[in-house]
Formats: C-alpha cells, structure tokens, sequence
C-alpha cells in the first residue's frame, strides 16, 4: 500500500482516532465545510460530526490541485485551426507538445507544493514553487513581446487596466462616479504607448 495515497490516509487516520459516541445522545449532525479555495494551501475538506455545539468527529479529506492553463489555450488555438483545416508548421507542433508538457508538470507542482505543506513538510513547498517559477520563464521567453493598440483593445473588448494600458484613458471609477470616488483627487493611470 502507498503510503501517501489518500486511502492509506483515510485507514492511518480511522486506525489512530475512531469516532467517540456519547451515551446521551444518538441523533447527531454531520456537517460538510469546505472544500475551501485553493489559496488555503490546497483543496481540504472536512466531514464534521457535531453532538449539539460539541465536535465528536473530523475527517479531513485531501483534494488536490491542479491547473491546466497552457491545455486550455491549447484548445482555444487548435479549435478554429481544426475548424478552418489549417495546417500549422511540424515546427509549431513540437513547441505545443513541450508547452503543454511543461504545463503539466507546473500543474503537478502546483499540486504537490501545497500537499507537502498540508502534511506538515513546508520546506519543499519554497524549492517546488522555485521550480515552478522557472518553468514559467520559459513560459514567458517563449511568448514573446506584442503591442495592443487602443482600437485593437476596443475591438477585443478589453476593460480595466488592459485597456487603459492601450492608450484608452478610461476608468469606470471616474466615468460611472460610483462610492466616494469624486471625493478623492486622482487621475486615471494610463499608458500612450500600448500594452507591451
């Protein structure tokens, strides 16, 4: 049996600390919290029993996180290109399939970093999101560098800061005069140049 699986878990955990029954009582509440967001160190949910505003029983169940950013606009570029029998380089093909393998393995990471920390080991936490970083500076040295224009981010429907990054000086804050803002001196931050 693998002794990080979560069944090996599960059973350690039944093994170590069996649900304690009160006499007094039989009707008790089970109540689900979670699973909570991914910030909290990864997916946990806990299976509580409650007798009245007592907790008997906790069983926490560890999910797992995981990302699939690189997959997800892989479907978005492979799509129309299937959909309009386009033909891309042998060349482009074999970039995809490393950026999607890099993908996965920052997916695992990002899985693993917080797994460790939920079982107590932070260390490696700090050294796998270091690994992680450094996939996503391939990432970001194989993307590349582009200008969007203010009629191309107008077009695109971008917003916020993407548009005004566009050279769009526009700010929903001072257009709409919603809360307090006309109460404050400020000045809508922009860029001329285009975002970069």
């Amino acid at each position: 049996m693998n002794f990080f699986s979560l069944s090996a878990i599960h059973g350690r955990m039944n093994q170590e600390k069996p649900m304690t029954v009160p006499s007094t009582r039989k009707d008790f509440m089970i109540v689900n919290m979670g699973p909570h967001h991914p910030s909290m160190n990864g997916v946990l949910r806990l299976i509580v029993t409650l007798d009245g505003e007592d907790v008997i029983d906790c069983e926490p169940i560890l999910g797992y996180l995981h990302r699939a950013t690189m997959f997800t606009e892989a479907i978005t570029v492979n799509a129309p290109e299937q959909l309009g029998n386009i033909q891309v380089p042998k060349r482009t093909s074999y970039i995809r399939v490393i950026m999607l393998e890099l993908s996965r393995i920052a997916s695992h990471l990002l899985w693993l970093g917080p797994f460790m920390a939920d079982i107590g080991a932070h260390t490696p936490f700090f050294y796998i999101f270091r690994e992680r970083e450094l996939i996503y500076d391939l990432f970001e040295a194989a993307t590349g560098v582009g200008i969007i224009g203010g009629e191309e981010a107008i077009n695109w429907g971008l917003s916020g800061p993407m548009l005004r990054a566009s050279g769009i000086q526009w700010d929903l804050r001072k257009v709409d005069h919603y809360e307090c803002y006309d109460e404050f001196d400020w000045e809508v931050q922009w860029q001329k140049e285009g975002i970069h």
